[in-house]
């Protein structure tokens, strides 16, 4: 995935979902403003962290994460598999 394609990403779960900026940023962690500018294509989504806070927020299934996004979960045992992302 390129990394103009998360903003897109973004915009489309948003408007799918009837969203505001300010709504997605709650659930995601990332600032309104940061999600204003990954949409717009100003900025881009490259740091993992900020992946995976996207994709956690998103409650993103782990099928479509794939096993580089899978964390371990908060016991440090095997990755969640319910999300792929830490829970």
């Amino acid at each position: 995935m390129f990394a103009r394609d998360f903003g897109r990403l973004c915009q489309l779960v948003r408007v799918a979902g009837q969203l505001r900026q300010s709504d997605m940023a709650e659930l995601t962690g990332l600032s309104q403003a940061f999600l204003s500018m990954l949409e717009s294509g100003a900025r881009r989504l490259t740091n993992i962290d900020k992946i995976i806070e996207l994709l956690a927020g998103l409650d993103t299934p782990a099928a479509l994460t794939g096993p580089m996004l899978r964390m371990p979960n908060s016991k440090g045992d095997e990755p969640d598999e319910r999300h792929g992302l830490c829970g």
